[in-house]
């Protein structure tokens, strides 16, 4: 791509991620991973663990302050579940808004895990509907 354009600007889009210590990585030390809002997953590498930790806490900042709250899903006569959509623009909220808005949604997406694992699909039902429930589930617990 030419400079300047789109992907100059903006290689690896933050908005609704996640850093932090890559635990389960042991091959190289001062390992951060980064998991984006599409599920994507980035190792990186720090040569200090403060710098790495310094990595983490200021990506997490930007994550915050760009994560503006998602939209609600795309409402179909189907009952299949649909993942909410993320916007990617800036959220326009000042600081503690933003965080008593993330707050609540995770609150609300405690509250639906808890009643999507009380509500288990039939062991013997049609696979469609296991699936439904594992994607679903993925995506609580992901979040």
């Amino acid at each position: 791509q030419e400079e300047g354009g789109p992907e100059a600007e903006e290689p690896l889009g933050v908005h609704h991620a996640l850093a932090e210590r890559a635990s389960k990585y042991t091959k190289r030390p001062n390992v951060f991973r980064l998991q984006t809002a599409d599920w994507r997953v980035f190792l990186f590498q720090a040569p200090t663990p403060e710098e790495m930790f310094s990595w983490i806490s200021r990506i997490n900042l930007v994550a915050a302050l760009f994560s503006s709250p998602p939209f609600p899903a795309a409402v179909g006569s189907q009952r299949r579940f649909v993942r909410p959509i993320f916007p990617t623009a800036p959220s326009r909220s000042p600081p503690e808004e933003q965080h008593r808005s993330h707050e609540a949604w995770m609150e609300r997406v405690a509250q639906e895990l808890f009643e999507h694992q009380r509500n288990l699909p039939e062991k013997r039902g049609r696979a469609r509907d296991l699936d439904e429930y594992r994607l679903k589930k993925e995506y609580l617990l992901y979040e």
